[in-house]
């Protein structure tokens, strides 16, 4: 049976789910893959240890702390190759970035290729399970593209704005209309400047 509680944070209403005392799930209200490949029955529990130190764990972050990943069981649900892709996610340090590409060049050598796909990492890096606990939000395109968040573009700058991530040489990528594109740039802008 998989467990689950809420948590109310500022880039939204969260699900934490849990599997025999694990973190196997956190997903912000409206994301892509939005409760991933669960097809157990769920029940709300809000006092499952596991989701109360990882609600502890998340006021922290929220905070602008730097809690360890460390100190919560995480077993997120996926293949091996996503799972050695989040594992290398948990080494980006708070308050820093990398890129897809970085990522693909530290897998090839763990897989003792010469090469991988960064589009592979990519996609390994959209199906997080346990959003902002394993720090998806921290990976950027080389050119320093904002591209590739499942919670959305806007909840990513704001996570990194709560890193104290310098995110003015970053942009969004160009899609839609040039309205559409000032006003991402303008979003980007107020939020650095903590106007958002």
């Amino acid at each position: 049976m998989i467990c689950t509680t809420y948590y109310n944070s500022p880039v939204g209403k969260i699900l934490l789910a849990s599997k025999n005392n694990k973190l196997i799930g956190l997903w912000i209200e409206g994301q892509k893959y939005y409760l991933g490949k669960l097809k157990e029955e769920i029940q709300e529990k809000e006092d499952e240890e596991i989701l109360v130190k990882t609600r502890k764990w998340l006021d922290k972050y929220f905070k602008g702390e730097n809690p360890n990943i460390a100190e919560l069981d995480l077993e997120p649900i996926g293949s091996d190759f996503a799972k050695s892709v989040w594992k290398l996610l948990c080494e980006i340090p708070y308050g820093q970035v990398t890129t897809y590409g970085e990522i693909a060049k530290k897998i090839a050598k763990k897989m003792n290729k010469d090469k991988m796909s960064a589009q592979a990492v990519g996609g390994a890096v959209g199906h997080n399970p346990i959003s902002i606990i394993i720090p998806c939000h921290r990976v950027i395109g080389t050119n320093g593209n904002l591209t590739g968040y499942a919670g959305g573009i806007d909840k990513k700058i704001k996570l990194l704005n709560i890193e104290n991530v310098n995110i003015s040489k970053f942009y969004i990528p160009a899609k839609g209309t040039a309205l559409q594109r000032r006003i991402e740039k303008w979003i980007i802008k107020q939020d650095a400047n903590g106007v958002i």
